[in-house]
């Protein structure tokens, strides 16, 4: 610390560029050594070009010129190295020169005091060039239709939500931004499932794909797992498991009302984070009890691409719809319109419907209507997924699925008495 102190302000940058080029340079030359061919730079060359970018930023101040001059010059002597490279090789890379386009400006960065950005820059230089033979693997195996999955999501959030107006428009007071917020929220939480499913891949089992499968789209998984269990065994294990996917519905129905309405997530944490214990506990203990077949059950549920996006668009639609539907069912129903609403749209996805209530409520509909409308729109998803599992699943499997889910979707309706309904 003392050491520190004695050192004059400009001393302790030059320590700092030469450190954070050294290590760089350090990667390089233990390349070098593996290479068996030409290799730009080491131990050496790496701090000397951090030190030159250095001095060209000390000597430009606050003039762009003289430092763009001196980055083009360095950018040339690297060029002929790389003209060098693949003269002699046929299977030359460009990294090396990149990295020591990177020190220059690592050098420039830490002049004008920009160490927080310089020290990130040397160290993301370092593990990329260090975890070469990780990322290349890595590339290979992501399918090239997860890259653009993910580029769309990056669509969704990155480019087409930034340009929305956020401003209330209309007689409905539709809010362009907010509701193209509410489509990245849902398809981000789906998408997140989608990812782990896809890492999972025939790991874990029933009870993991219902995990993952619940926050992805419990109707969904029901439906998959109820098919499943026509030919299988396993009555116990798929109806725990359908119980297990609808518990973990709840959390994720209580993650999207936190982020958009902290009213109604308040009145609801309680029942939801209780039903979503009793659901995925009480799946769990019975997917442990014995069924008749002994063979073991590989998940092998597949989910659908969730961003896609006409699916996006068509949410956004939905969600308008039923934004406008539920200000009219207020204006000209009252309550029993909107629960009259609210049990209608249990029978398809009630994402739309939720989120809605979670712009509604507190506002055009009051705070306890909404939540009750939240609730009934979920016992009256679950009832209906009890009928599809009755319908698709063996006698077994759909009889107990059904009873499960009837008695979640029938206690789901409980806190509607502490609400005044």
């Amino acid at each position: 610390m003392e050491l520190y102190q004695r050192l004059p302000p400009e001393g302790v940058k030059i320590v700092l560029v030469l450190f954070l080029s050294f290590l760089v340079g350090l990667e390089r030359e233990e390349h070098k050594a593996t290479a068996g061919a030409y290799s730009f730079g080491g131990v050496r060359t790496f701090p000397i070009i951090g030190l030159i970018g250095y001095s060209i930023a000390l000597i430009s101040g606050t003039q762009l010129l003289p430092l763009t001059i001196g980055f083009l010059v360095v950018a040339g002597f690297l060029l002929i190295s790389y003209w060098h490279k693949i003269s002699t090789s046929q299977t030359a890379g460009v990294t090396s020169e990149m990295s020591g386009l990177a020190t220059f400006l690592v050098g420039a960065l830490v002049y004008y005091g920009h160490f927080w950005i310089a020290t990130t820059l040397s160290v993301a230089s370092l593990l990329l060039l260090d975890l070469k033979t990780a990322l290349e693997k890595l590339a290979v195996r992501i399918p090239s239709q997860e890259i653009l999955t993910f580029a769309k999501f990056l669509l969704l959030t990155g480019v087409i939500l930034p340009v929305l107006p956020n401003q209330e428009m209309g007689r409905f007071h539709i809010n362009p931004f907010k509701t193209w917020l509410v489509v990245v929220a849902v398809s981000a939480i789906s998408y997140g499932s989608y990812v782990l499913q896809k890492l999972a891949k025939q790991r874990g089992g029933v009870v993991l794909g219902a995990l993952l499968g619940g926050a992805y789209s419990s109707t969904v998984t029901t439906v998959v797992m109820a098919r499943r269990a026509a030919r299988e065994q396993h009555p116990h294990l798929f109806s725990g498991g359908i119980l297990i996917a609808s518990g973990v519905m709840y959390l994720r129905l209580a993650a999207l009302l936190a982020l958009f309405n902290r009213q109604l997530m308040a009145l609801l944490a309680l029942p939801f984070l209780l039903m979503a214990a009793a659901a995925i506990g009480g799946g769990w203990l019975w997917t442990r009890r014995a069924d008749p077949s002994a063979q073991a059950v590989q998940r092998e549920f597949q989910p659908r691409n969730p961003l896609e996006l006409i699916a996006a668009f068509l949410f956004a639609g939905l969600f308008l719809i039923m934004l406008v539907a539920t200000q009219l069912a207020v204006t000209y129903l009252g309550r029993a319109g909107v629960n009259t609403l609210a049990a209608i749209m249990g029978v398809t996805d009630v994402d739309p419907f939720i989120m809605g209530m979670t712009q509604a409520g507190g506002t055009v509909t009051p705070l306890k209507v909404a939540a009750a409308a939240v609730l009934i729109a979920a016992a009256s998803n679950n009832f209906v997924k009890g009928i599809y599992a009755y319908s698709l699943a063996d006698r077994k499997t759909g009889v107990q699925s059904f009873a499960f889910l009837t008695a979640l979707a029938a206690v789901g309706l409980v806190p509607l008495i502490w609400l005044g309904w």
